[in-house]
């Protein structure tokens, strides 16, 4: 019996462990991009991998002019994320809407990924849900 219990309450750990995973593939906020987040060592990133306007879309508002004509497939807009307790935090979010990098953090609330992005004491935080 005490085996039974046992092997339940792994089964029931693994299950929740995967379920807190923030690893795969995500629809952004207002559905217009898709990015794919996966760990690299010990730090979580995440490229775009489907854009609603299409794969040819440029990066022209990047600060940067030598980068304004790559292509925004493949880039990545999470970088440097480390966990701490239940949040990823100390990475950056890259908008490609306005060219700007901002500190962020992200986290699950339910079967939903909150997507933080802070300027100061300023911060918006976005919606996005597992593809």
């Amino acid at each position: 019996m005490k085996k039974v219990i046992m092997l339940l309450m792994l089964v029931v750990m693994s299950v929740a462990g995967y379920a807190q995973d923030v690893i795969g593939k995500w629809v952004t906020e207002g559905g217009e991009s898709q990015v794919e987040i996966y760990k690299s060592g010990d730090k979580l990133n995440g490229k775009i991998i489907w854009l609603k306007k299409g794969d040819g879309q440029l990066d022209v508002h990047n600060p940067d002019k030598k980068l304004q004509s790559r292509k925004l497939m493949g880039v990545n807009i999470l970088t440097g994320l480390s966990k701490k307790k239940d949040k990823w935090e100390g990475g950056r979010v890259y908008n490609p809407k306005n060219g700007k990098t901002y500190k962020c953090a992200i986290w699950l609330e339910g079967n939903k990924l909150k997507v933080r992005g802070y300027l100061a004491m300023f911060y918006e935080t976005q919606t996005w849900t597992r593809k």
